[in-house]
């Protein structure tokens, strides 16, 4: 089968933003010989040391100054490596970054300085919920998703009871979400992350082998096979009778008058969906006609 199984493994590195810096420096102001404060953006706290000169964790010493500048980059997580503090974040032919979205919220990911979430108004993983909670019931219920990113609508699928197949095609972005701790629950039982690109894997996918699928690809221009009439239709048949679609469009272009949701609807009621667009969360839900009793 197109792609293979990747082994998620978490790095669960400690990790600082802007929030910690400030939590520490004012703690530091104070006098204070600790401060409890987060090291895996804001899913548990901690009790840190403090020093005079700066903050120790591990054998790595963050310094007063290091922490200042910290404090005043309010979109970067760095991670406490053996080598001192590092963005999480990869150059390469397009560039990576985990970027933070303040306390208490996970982060998002941002591709050459693209957001991959929704981040007005909304936290990613509350943008995730509000998706997942229109397939309906999932308990005991196989879902694909067809973009992994950093897994959050996969991990609310297994949360509401799912089995969850997600495929991702760009390693890069599977290296930023093995540092995200929001993410860790990739590596649960009922979840099976493919590495591989999308459109060749449900080709290869039987038919009306699950019941629901979350379909939240990159922008058009960036990946414009995934908003084809040929995998809308690949989409239609792995999907069972009754079963359900949730697409994430979003509204590029919509200043200039674009209206991209339009021909994504269009194009899914070709391959045998009836649609409706969902306004707020910029989401096409698509039904698959139940089986007809004969």
């Amino acid at each position: 089968m197109a792609g293979e199984r990747w082994n998620f493994t978490p790095r669960r590195l400690p990790l600082i933003t802007a929030e910690v810096a400030e939590d520490v420096l004012e703690a530091m102001e104070r006098g204070q010989g600790s401060v409890s404060t987060s090291l895996d953006l804001w899913l548990s706290k901690v009790e840190l040391i403090l020093a005079r000169k700066g903050l120790l964790i591990g054998s790595v010493e963050v310094s007063r100054e290091e922490l200042g500048a910290i404090s005043n980059d309010k979109r970067t997580v760095f991670s406490v490596t053996s080598d001192g503090l590092r963005p999480v974040e990869v150059r390469a032919v397009r560039y990576y970054k985990l970027v933070n979205c303040g306390r208490g919220r996970a982060p998002t990911l941002e591709i050459d300085g693209v957001h991959m979430h929704r981040v007005k108004d909304v936290s990613p993983t509350e943008d995730a919920i509000a998706k997942v909670r229109l397939l309906g019931r999932l308990n005991d219920r196989k879902v694909l998703d067809t973009c992994t990113g950093l897994g959050y609508t996969a991990i609310e699928a297994v949360r509401r009871g799912a089995e969850v197949v997600t495929v991702e095609l760009d390693e890069n972005v599977l290296t930023i979400a093995e540092t995200n701790p929001w993410s860790a629950e990739l590596g649960g039982e009922r979840v099976q992350l493919i590495r591989g690109d999308a459109a060749e894997f449900v080709r290869e996918l039987p038919t009306g082998h699950f019941d629901a699928v979350i379909h939240d690809p990159p922008r058009f221009s960036l990946a414009g096979e995934l908003y084809s009439l040929e995998f809308y239709k690949e989409l239609a048949r792995v999907i069972r009778p009754g079963g359900r679609l949730v697409h994430y469009v979003g509204r590029p272009g919509s200043l200039s008058g674009k209206r991209l949701h339009v021909g994504v609807m269009r194009r899914l009621r070709d391959a045998g969906f009836s649609v409706r667009w969902v306004q707020g969360l910029d989401v096409v839900v698509g039904e698959r006609a139940p089986r007809t009793p004969r």
